[in-house]
């Protein structure tokens, strides 16, 4: 890139707000991807944390192209008669895409989306679970917790129980939450395990503890968010809400001391910034910003906090590149993974405008937006 290029990005880059920053992540991937050709090809978070972005840049802006988008991928998963056309039942995974279905219901009062969500969210009440009530995290990973399952599961199912007069669910998310934290939080960093498995009988689990070996970093972000928007709908007086939000404070006030002083990322392998083949990581950044944001403008964290946020926020803003029509491209996002050791995290490749990595990006944009707005 020669110098005068370099300038032009670096204007860019400042004179965009959060807010643009979040269309322009939007309208990349809908230039890439008609809605019914959203990989893969089933109702699955992939497109469903992509969307769930979409729906918050459509609420802060008002532009109908983004409802309309969101609305033609759902059609084209739900059928005329409320089912959906193809997802597997055993999979947290394939449950967090139904979030998009209340705002859906809500706009249109389509019975269709209804009848939807009583298909997948009843799933929980009769769900895998390990020896202590656990969720498995999908069917062919017995006994396993992971990270990410509460982001799958949490939001939707506590919105559902809002929505509908079902305060199992509340009991039930909270009760996972609770569950992750107490066996995969580590005293010593205030971080969290990749995953558990209590049977012990995982490859990767730990022979004492069934722990996951690593800190890994989009794995933390998916938790925090999680019960951040379980907090939306969750009743305020709820038994379990304190100790959530005790859990909620200690694991976001343990990121800062991980972020890299230099970029504002934070990395791959969360805790290994010293290592010199871990790398940094755009979609766990995206994620932590957004967290450590929302955790601000909700009260849960000072004010102070709003630092990291930023710093991060920026972080990810200098990484990004352009193509040839002038769209963003989102880099350095990891593409994905089971369960592993370090050396398996570090050599996941990396891809540009994934759906989740753009998904966490949006997350992030429209959360420093209103952070902004704040200001």
């Amino acid at each position: 890139m020669n110098t005068s290029e370099l300038q032009s990005k670096q204007q860019l880059q400042e004179e965009r707000t959060p807010i643009q920053w979040a269309e322009q992540a939007c309208e990349a991937l809908m230039a890439k991807f008609e809605p019914e050709q959203l990989p893969p090809d089933r109702f699955h978070y992939h497109q469903g944390v992509f969307l769930s972005g979409m729906e918050k840049c459509w609420r802060q802006t008002g532009k109908d192209q983004y409802f309309d988008y969101i609305k033609c991928w759902v059609d084209s998963q739900i059928l005329a008669d409320g089912s959906i056309k193809k997802y597997n039942p055993d999979e947290l995974d394939d449950i967090q895409p139904g979030v998009l279905l209340f705002n859906l219901f809500e706009q249109t009062g389509d019975e269709r989306y209804k009848q939807a969500l009583h298909t997948l969210v009843p799933l929980l009440k009769s769900w895998r679970t390990n020896p202590s009530g656990g969720f498995w995290h999908k069917g062919h990973c017995p006994n396993q917790m992971w990270l990410d399952g509460l982001y799958m599961a949490g939001p939707i199912a506590v919105q559902f129980g809002k929505t509908f007069g079902d305060s199992e669910y509340f009991d039930m998310m909270a009760y996972q939450a609770i569950l992750m934290s107490k066996h995969t939080k580590d005293p010593g960093t205030g971080l969290m395990y990749h995953g558990w498995d209590e049977t012990k009988e995982a490859s990767w689990a730990d022979p004492e503890t069934g722990l996951a070996p690593e800190f890994w970093g989009r794995a933390i972000g998916w938790y925090p968010v999680a019960l951040l928007e379980m907090f939306e709908h969750l009743p305020e007086d709820h038994k379990d809400k304190a100790e959530l939000t005790v859990i909620l404070q200690d694991l976001l006030a343990a990121l800062p001391k991980y972020q890299d002083p230099v970029s504002g990322l934070w990395y791959q392998v969360v805790d290994k910034g010293d290592r010199p083949d871990n790398w940094l990581e755009s979609s766990c950044t995206a994620l932590y910003v957004h967290a450590i944001a929302k955790a601000v403008r909700f009260g849960y964290l000072d004010e102070s906090y709003l630092e990291y946020a930023w710093k991060g926020y920026q972080g990810v803003i200098d990484t990004l590149k352009f193509d040839e029509n002038g769209r963003v491209i989102i880099g350095q996002i990891c593409i994905g993974t089971g369960i592993g050791d370090y050396a398996h995290y570090i050599a996941r490749p990396t891809s540009e405008n994934d759906l989740h990595g753009a998904g966490a990006f949006i997350l992030m944009c429209t959360e420093m937006n209103l952070a902004k707005q704040a200001d």
